[in-house]
């Protein structure tokens, strides 16, 4: 039995199985999946897992490079991306090699159609307007 990190399998075993540039969605209970990425369902009811719950559990398994971020957020959920761009930064700051996450704001439908591209998207229960992102994985070594 797993002792410590993600205990979900499906996650744990994407994650495994990243290299450096691949990608992995983490998005809101409406965000559409496209049939033929793989859909990892969280959501146990509206607003559980949450989207901060769920980033921080994959980012304490994952070294992130890159995010993308929907450019909607700004104006229709801006406390979120507050948070995230605060989170983001203590991701950063915990790192002894100094390095920056670049953040990369796209059109919602833009990001939509980048999800064909990861390696899964994780469905959380978050019910906040564009609470999406994709984690571009950096390099460890």
């Amino acid at each position: 039995m797993k002792k410590h990190g993600i205990l979900n399998s499906d996650i744990s075993k994407v994650l495994s199985c990243m290299g450096h540039t691949d990608r992995i969605c983490i998005g809101d209970c409406g965000l559409p999946i496209p049939e033929e990425t793989q859909r990892i369902d969280l959501a146990l009811r509206f607003g559980q897992p949450t989207f901060m719950d769920v980033l921080k559990e994959v980012t304490d398994d994952m070294k992130i490079e890159k995010v993308y971020l929907a450019e909607e957020m700004k104006e229709k959920s801006p406390a979120l991306l507050d948070e995230l761009k605060s989170f983001l930064t203590r991701l950063e700051t915990g790192c002894e090699t100094g390095f920056k996450i670049e953040i990369e704001f796209v059109s919602h439908t833009k990001l939509k159609k980048m999800t064909k591209g990861c390696r899964a998207v994780i469905r959380t229960g978050e019910t906040t307007p564009y609470a999406n992102i994709i984690l571009q994985s950096g390099c460890i070594f």
